[in-house]
Parts: C-alpha cells; sequence; structure tokens
C-alpha cells in the first residue's frame, strides 16, 4: 500500500474522480434546465375538474396542469377536511387557469380531495393572445361581419389577421418607423443649424419642405394602418368560460387557437417546434413573461461581438509590450500585478467604473462637442450598447494579457534569434514568426473572455441593459448600427422574469428556457472561438518546429 502511494496513482485516480464528478454535475444541471425549459413549449393537455367544497359549493376549473405536490395533511388541519385518519398526506395540483378579464391570478392551486370529476374534453381550446396572457374555455361562437360562421373557418380567419397584423408591424416599423427617424433628424439638423447662426432662409425653406413632404407620406401611411385594424377588428370569437360566462375576443389580440386535446403526437411535436421558433424570433409581450427574446438574443450577441473587437487588439498590443520590449524592472513588475489584480475586482465596479467615465466623461464630452443640437437629451452620455461592450471589455482585458503573454513565452528565443540573424527586423520577426505560433494562445484568451462577457449581468444594468428596448441597434436608418442605444440582454431578461416578474408561477419555466438558450449561445460562441484555434494551430504547427 505504501507502495502504491509513492507511485502516485492515488492521486491521479483522485483528479479522474474530481473530474468525473465535475462533468456529471454539469451534465446534470444542463440536463435540469433543458428538461425543466422545454417543457414551457409542450402543448399540455387541457383538463376540466369538477369540484365540490366542505360546504357543497361546486365549481368548475379549466386549465393546465403545471406542478403537484404533496402536501402534509396536519398543514391542512385549519380546513377541517373529511379525510381517512389514516392519511399523512394529501396531493394538490397547480393548475394555470389563465382567463385574466375574470379571475385576478392566472394559477391557482386545488385539492385532490375536492376533486370528484376530472375530464379532458376534446373541445376545450387555449387561445393565446397579444395581451392579458391565454384564456381557456370552449367556443361558443365565430362572428364575422357581425354574421356567425362555421368554426371551420378559424384556421383561415386566423391566417388572415396574422397577415394583416404583420403588414401593420412592417409598417410601424420600418415605414412609419423611418419617417420618424428622418422628422427628427430634420428637427435636429435645423436647430444645428440655429446655435451656430446658420440658419438661413433658403435652409429653412429646404428642411420645412422636406418635413411637408415626410408628413405627407407619414397621412397616407396613417391610413393605411387604419385600414388595416379596420380589417382585422370587425370580426371576433365568443368563448364561454369555466363558469358559463360568454367572454368575446377580438381576433386583432389572437395570436392562435389550439385544441390540444385533439392533437396528435405527430401534431404536438410540430407545434412545439413552432413554438419554439417563435420564442427565437419574436419580440416580448406582457412584461417579459410571454413571446419572444429575439432582441435579448440580438442585444446579447452584438455586445459580444463588439467586447472581442474592442478587447482583442487592447489585449494582444499589451502583452506583446510586456514580453517583447518592456525592460524587467519595478515598473514592469507593477503592471504585471495590476493586470492580476484587475481579474480579481468585483464585476460590479467595473460597471460603476464605465458609468463614471465612459457614459458621463466619455460620452458627455461627446456630446458637448458633436451632438449639442441634441442637448439637454444625451445622445452618447448615457448608457448604451457601446460603453457597455467598451466595460466587458475592461473587465476581460486581463485575460487575455495573461494568456496571450503565456502563449509567447513558450516560444523559444532560438526562434527569435534566427529570423534576426537572417535579416529581419523586430517588427517583421513578430508578425511573421512570433505571432501566427502564439494565435491559438490568444484565441484561448478570447474564448476565456467571451465566455465571462456572456455571463455578465451586474455592469451591463449600469451601462446599458434595459428590461425592454423599443428599437434595435441595428436597423434600416442611417448610420444603421446605433451604439447609442440601449439593449436587452438574455442575462438581465433571465433576472427580470424570474426575480421581478408580477407572476412568478407563470415565469418560471421562461426563466429554464432563457437560461438554456444563454448556455447554448455562450456554447456556440465558444466553439467557433475553439474551431479558429485548431485552423490557426494546424496552420502553424510547422513554424513550431
Amino acid at each position: 500500500m505504501n507502495k502504491w502511494f509513492k507511485s502516485g496513482s492515488p492521486w491521479i485516480w483522485l483528479s479522474a474522480g474530481g473530474v468525473s464528478i465535475s462533468l456529471i454535475s454539469v451534465l446534470g444541471l444542463l440536463w435540469l434546465i433543458a428538461s425543466r425549459g422545454l417543457s414551457y413549449f409542450w402543448p399540455s393537455e387541457l383538463y376540466q375538474f369538477d369540484l365540490t367544497d366542505k360546504n357543497g359549493v361546486k365549481s368548475v376549473v379549466i386549465g393546465e396542469i403545471y406542478d403537484r405536490e404533496q402536501i402534509p395533511v396536519g398543514q391542512l388541519a385549519h380546513l377541517n377536511l373529511d379525510l381517512d385518519p389514516e392519511q399523512e398526506v394529501l396531493e394538490r395540483l397547480l393548475i394555470k387557469t389563465g382567463n385574466r378579464e375574470l379571475v385576478s391570478l392566472d394559477f391557482r392551486w386545488i385539492l385532490s380531495h375536492n376533486i370528484t370529476k376530472t375530464q379532458t374534453p376534446k373541445d376545450l381550446a387555449v387561445v393565446e393572445r397579444r395581451t392579458h396572457g391565454n384564456f381557456y374555455g370552449y367556443i361558443d361562437s365565430v362572428v364575422v361581419d357581425g354574421k356567425k360562421v362555421d368554426e371551420n373557418q378559424l384556421n383561415e380567419l386566423l391566417i388572415r389577421v396574422d397577415k394583416f397584423q404583420q403588414q401593420i408591424d412592417d409598417l410601424q416599423k420600418s415605414d412609419i418607423g423611418a419617417i420618424n427617424y428622418q422628422l427628427e433628424r430634420l428637427r435636429l439638423k435645423a436647430r444645428k443649424y440655429q446655435l451656430q447662426d446658420k440658419l438661413t432662409p433658403e435652409r429653412q425653406a429646404k428642411i420645412d419642405s422636406e418635413v411637408t413632404s415626410l408628413n405627407q407620406r407619414y397621412a397616407k401611411l396613417e391610413q393605411e394602418l387604419l385600414g388595416y385594424r379596420e380589417e382585422i377588428s370587425r370580426d371576433h370569437i365568443v368563448m364561454r368560460a369555466m363558469d358559463g360566462q360568454l367572454v368575446t375576443i377580438n381576433f386583432e389580440y389572437i395570436l392562435k387557437v389550439t385544441f390540444n386535446n385533439q392533437l396528435s403526437l405527430i401534431d404536438k411535436t410540430a407545434l412545439f417546434i413552432s413554438q419554439i421558433g417563435s420564442f427565437l424570433i419574436e419580440d416580448p409581450r406582457e412584461a417579459n413573461t410571454e413571446g419572444g427574446v429575439f432582441p435579448a438574443i440580438f442585444g446579447t450577441v452584438l455586445m459580444v461581438l463588439l467586447m472581442t473587437v474592442i478587447v482583442s487588439p487592447f489585449g494582444v498590443i499589451a502583452a506583446i509590450y510586456l514580453h517583447e520590449y518592456a525592460g524587467k524592472n519595478s515598473f514592469t513588475k507593477l503592471l504585471r500585478i495590476s493586470v492580476i489584480n484587475l481579474a480579481g475586482v468585483p464585476s460590479i465596479v467595473y460597471g460603476v467604473f464605465g458609468l463614471g467615465f465612459f457614459v458621463y466623461m466619455v460620452g458627455g464630452s461627446l456630446d458637448q462637442l458633436f451632438y449639442s443640437e441634441n442637448l439637454p437629451s444625451p445622445t452618447f452620455g448615457t448608457p448604451g450598447v457601446l460603453w457597455s461592450a467598451l466595460t466587458l471589455a475592461i473587465l476581460t482585458l486581463p485575460v487575455v494579457i495573461v494568456s496571450t503573454e503565456e502563449g509567447l513565452s513558450r516560444i523559444p528565443l532560438e526562434m527569435r534569434y534566427g529570423s534576426l540573424a537572417l535579416g529581419a527586423t523586430k517588427a517583421e520577426t513578430l508578425w511573421r514568426i512570433i505571432l501566427p505560433i502564439a494565435s491559438p494562445a490568444i484565441m484561448t484568451g478570447i474564448i476565456l473572455a467571451i465566455a465571462r462577457a456572456a455571463g455578465e449581468v451586474a455592469p451591463l444594468m449600469l451601462v446599458g441593459v434595459v428590461k425592454m428596448a423599443p428599437n434595435l441597434p441595428l436597423d434600416g436608418n442611417f448610420p444603421f448600427l446605433h451604439l447609442d442605444r440601449k439593449f436587452m440582454h438574455l442575462g438581465f431578461h433571465i433576472y427580470d422574469v424570474g426575480f421581478q416578474s408580477p407572476n412568478v408561477e407563470a415565469a418560471r419555466p421562461l426563466v429554464f428556457a432563457t437560461a438554456l438558450l444563454l448556455v447554448s449561445i455562450i456554447v456556440a460562441l465558444n466553439m467557433t472561438a475553439v474551431s479558429i484555434r485548431n485552423k490557426l494551430r494546424e496552420k502553424y504547427k510547422m513554424l513550431e518546429h
């Protein structure tokens, strides 16, 4: 046994066991997130429960089963239930009932003891709406132009309404949005001339002419928009709720109507995939608790890419200076100690620094110099995607510097001396020999920077991320990429939905779905960087030998 310990085998097995446990823990966590998150999109079976309380009052509850739990009978003593004395636990169900017009909450708990009958009617429908959440009930009638029509026409009507709604969204976001943007630019242009005492009558007349032309186009588009809205607001369906009440729902607010209990496995799978697609490409609704997360996906990826473009050259240049040019003196040692210490600074401190230096100092100065016509409304003197990228670039800079410097230190001095002996300058040696060989190490630093930056939330809350961004940082208006705009982020979206949502039960599955999406994006970005690193390693493999 003593010989076995001295051979070092126990430590090898201990390390292997630790790695295995870590791997199993990570896979288990991913499985938990994936199972909870993907279940959010699977069409659940719809139930109708007939209830009778202890006083004999009967009621009906319609909805989806969201959760089950076992409650000790002792905790329900105050309800005076007529239970078997030997019964120790009682099951209760969390039912998503929707129908916010009739009840204040989307969810309610019901005790299995009070359920007298459970049904899954085939004609029970769930109506997904743009506002006020889902509605559960039976379709009483479908009304088109004031006349009742057959329910078989429902899908055709929904397709027609969806087509009109898409045209409305395109008009509002593209055409009307572009006109509003141009009108605002003209207003600022006139104010700039006025501040510079250059607003001549000719310039004013030209601006007024352009404004008149834009207003005329706006009026035509507004009439077209009103026409589309009239087309989709004239029709409606009448739903019968669980208490027998009739509720009218206009087609303008309906996204889709599904009869979950009529769906086959293939139909459910198709709807499952469709709902995942909608989650990825649609905008959020209902305080981020419904709809999609496309703006958050776009903001996260854009911010990470900007951060990578900023941190890579600065990190590499700093590492080259420290390793190739700086002398071995006290100043260099101080710089290295500072870089190492920066890696341990809490991320929220970087956020405070970014808010004070980038937003207020740099951004405020830019507003004074180049955007004085916008003041007192700030342009760059307010949190935005550019300042978020710069803040995270500083946060991840030590990682890139340390990784690059380690890559440079592994290159033998003989390669540098050989290049110099053949007549190459130090800059040529650096560019043609050193950097290509060190490129895999540089990519490793970038990979680590991406992994850390994509999951950071605390500093972004101070320098640019918001709960809801009305416009993406990228659009069809010049200069197309608007780095001064605020943006949405998946990490902040998880925090907002999970801890700030007015409807916690409804938001819980969405938290897991968004977390799974964030992990997937981080893995995709890292795998792309790893692929580039491996190609660079193979390309410059001969130089290392």
